[in-house]
């Protein structure tokens, strides 16, 4: 009996098991790649856990359930007030110690793929800055290049990819040198997937050969740290916390003293930045306080009444948005992925189109929902962690997501933020900007992470004024 045929005897009377034996239903029809290729998207899949998960979020749907009361948090203000002077001071003292002791690691989910917005390859490699046209992956890298201008040390990267895009991401930045960076202070790992169900609890195929899987959420990077080794070279680093974000976001600060230090100095294994809400239906994550733990809850599974509840001044009472960029101590993480104790987070529910194969094998190609796909979200963590907070960012600053290819979070509209964002930096620094009759700067701006990482990093570079004419292009790298 060769390996092959061994593995498939024993899939047969695992899946027969499980009710999941259609899985095999075109064996014979394939040859020995395809067979491999086969048995290979069954290995990813963890059968005996699907069962329960099935019966829970497959067959039925559940209300969220969250404990009451639920109340708007207390986030951490932009800029200090009255009584956080002091606070801020220190944060911002705390943080930058603790990225020259090289206790700070930054970690990037990019499990993603360009699709919707028109590229094949992995979003990361998404071409976004409005001159030089380079990628978020190049922004990411040579913000951390100037963290190590600034700072005199230079962050380690975590990159969770996905198996899909794992090995294209690898060839990205070896045919980018590693944008400047260390090849050896790059680790990069893939984070688990998870099966598509059709409605009556089935695996669903997406061609004789494959199974439709997916990436198991921002949740599954967790258990990806620890899984993959990433978490004991960490702690091998002396890495203390790692700055969270994700790949979509290219005004992110990657690593931000101020937030590390809060994170510290308030001994915080979890903490979050929010942006005040656009609106009151903006598809992000609303902060909330369920039973007095912070939590998030998503835009989807807040009621309406409350999204659109206000205070008794008018003002928004759910209008802290998240914008998934954390700090974790590795410390909870460890807690979280323990062996002999490891936590799992709770799974989300979402019915998507999904390309798949009939019984007869011919494909699929829906027009609406049609399978269920199930995910982990990381700021379900939040409610686990000791001492979480919430820091306010300016959404102008720090947060343009890439999500659609036109209007509303697409790159036309990310490229415009950034070359808004610069502007502003320009003219804290005194340099007098032109601008359009709609209040728009009247010329392409960028600024190079590696050359300045915010207004006032700017300011300590520039030597002198930038020549700054209307239409013509300006360049800071």
């Amino acid at each position: 009996m060769t390996d092959l045929t061994a593995r498939f005897e024993r899939y047969r009377s695992l899946l027969a098991g499980c009710g999941q034996s259609h899985l095999l239903a075109f064996w014979h029809e394939l040859d020995h790649a395809g067979r491999r290729r086969l048995l290979a998207d069954l290995d990813q899949i963890e059968f005996d856990a699907l069962p329960p998960l099935i019966e829970q979020y497959v067959r039925t749907r559940q209300a969220l359930d969250v404990a009451s009361p639920l109340e708007s948090p207390d986030p951490f203000p932009a800029v200090p007030g009255a009584g956080h002077e002091d606070l801020y001071r220190r944060a911002r003292l705390l943080g930058a110690a603790a990225i020259r002791e090289g206790q700070v690691a930054a970690f990037t989910v990019a499990g993603g793929q360009g699709t919707r917005l028109g590229s094949d390859g992995p979003k990361g490699a998404l071409a976004i800055s409005p001159i030089r046209n380079v990628s978020l992956f190049q922004l990411f890298a040579e913000y951390l290049r100037g963290v190590e201008r600034r700072y005199g040390r230079r962050p380690r990267w975590y990159v969770m990819t996905s198996p899909s895009n794992h090995d294209e991401t690898l060839r990205f930045f070896s045919q980018h040198a590693s944008f400047g960076l260390p090849p050896e202070d790059l680790i990069f790992f893939p984070q688990r997937q998870m099966p598509a169900f059709h409605a009556d609890g089935r695996v669903a195929l997406a061609d004789k050969d494959r199974i439709a899987l997916s990436p198991d959420g921002h949740g599954g990077s967790l258990r990806a740290l620890a899984e993959s080794g990433a978490l004991s070279d960490m702690a091998a680093h002396g890495i203390e916390y790692i700055s969270y974000f994700q790949v979509d976001n290219p005004l992110v600060h990657c690593v931000d003293p101020l937030f590390i230090g809060l994170h510290i100095a308030t001994g915080s294994e979890m903490s979050s930045k929010a942006v005040r809400k656009a609106d009151d239906l903006e598809r992000v994550g609303n902060f909330c306080l369920a039973a007095g733990k912070l939590t998030v809850i998503e835009y989807s599974d807040l009621p309406q009444e409350l999204a659109r509840a206000r205070n008794p001044d008018g003002s928004r009472r759910f209008d802290a948005g998240s914008i998934a960029v954390h700090v974790l101590s590795r410390a909870f993480v460890e807690r979280l992925t323990a062996r002999h104790a490891a936590v799992q987070l709770p799974w989300h529910r979402a019915e998507k189109k999904v390309e798949t194969i009939d019984a007869a094998g011919r494909p699929v190609q829906p027009e609406r929902p049609n399978a269920v796909k199930l995910e982990t979200f990381v700021f379900d963590a939040i409610p686990l962690a000791r001492n979480p907070l919430v820091l306010y960012t300016p959404r102008e600053e720090e947060f343009s997501p890439v999500k659609n290819a036109d209007g509303v979070d697409s790159p036309a509209a990310a490229r415009r933020d950034l070359v808004r964002r610069a502007a502003r930096w320009l003219e804290a620094c005194g340099c007098r900007v032109p601008r359009d009759a709609g209040g728009e700067p009247d010329l392409p701006i960028e600024i190079s992470p590696a050359f300045a990482l915010d207004a006032d990093d700017l300011r300590e570079q520039l030597t002198q004024p930038p020549r700054i004419e209307r239409g013509r292009a300006l360049l800071l790298a």
